[in-house]
């Protein structure tokens, strides 16, 4: 029996829910089984309100609120309730930020991520590497843990230059910095942890998954690929498609960034 995860930051939940071809309706066609949100921007009041169609065909919710009012938060969808669920990942600065949460299902846990974005030689770079250093340290613990986990969301680094459209520009962006890249080589190099849809498809630029909304990035997909599933590696072994679920058109899209999906047997 198979299991589908998709991963796919919202860009506020109330936007991506007020579109006509938005959040809901993809949420109706789907065939995934765990759908984890990121940047919902919402209370758990306004997370369900937005989501009260879903909610009401069956689906089930548990989220991570943000503490700050319009920022960060996220949240996991369910075909079944969840065993569990834990939000943060014991870093006291980051508890209340709505960044991580994960949930159990069986002998399964996923995780929900939305890793700060940074900005190059600003508090926020700051910041987002103070997260990156007790995040790592966690998911070193959660591996050596023994259980089949997934860890997926917006991890606002683009690995390798196979990742990002316009590579050569952004040498300097955070996102891209070498600091940032090799923290990723760190948390692959004993393979532990596998980027799944890296390893469904070596070699291929992207598939994209974050898109500008600023010129034509999404018309010429001059993109970056920054939303990954890092699954434990038994479970990565079993991991058999990916998939970016990019809008057909620019006015088709209800978020910047697009679904990844993977479905494990």
């Amino acid at each position: 029996m198979s299991t589908i995860i998709t991963t796919v930051n919202v860009n506020g939940i109330r936007a991506a829910a007020k579109k006509e071809h938005g959040i809901l309706a993809w949420l109706a066609s789907t065939a995934s089984q765990i759908v984890c949100l990121q940047e919902v921007r919402a209370d758990d009041k306004q997370l369900h309100a937005s989501l009260a169609p879903a909610l009401e065909a069956g689906w089930h919710l548990v989220s991570a609120e943000p503490e700050v009012k319009g920022r960060n938060g996220v949240a996991i969808l369910s075909r079944t309730p969840a065993d569990a669920h834990r939000i943060g990942f014991g870093d006291p600065e980051f508890e209340g930020s709505g960044r991580y949460l994960e949930a159990d299902f069986g002998d399964l846990t996923v995780g929900s991520l939305y890793l700060p974005s940074g900005e190059t030689g600003t508090p926020k770079q700051e910041e987002k590497e103070r997260f990156m250093a007790t995040f790592g340290e966690y998911l070193g613990k959660a591996a050596a843990g023994g259980r089949d986990t997934v860890v997926v969301g917006d991890w606002n680094i683009a690995h390798t230059e196979l990742d990002i459209k316009n590579w050569k520009g952004n040498k300097k962006s955070s996102g891209f910095l070498p600091n940032e890249r090799a923290w990723l080589d760190e948390l692959f190099a004993d393979g532990r942890w596998v980027d799944v849809p890296r390893k469904l498809h070596p070699e291929v630029e992207g598939p994209y998954s974050w898109w500008s909304y600023r010129g034509q990035a999404f018309d010429n997909d001059a993109g970056w690929r920054i939303d990954y599933q890092l699954a434990t590696a038994d479970l990565a072994e079993r991991a058999v498609s990916s998939v970016v679920e990019r809008a057909v058109s620019y006015d088709l899209r209800w978020s910047d960034h697009a679904p990844v999906t993977v479905e494990y047997q």
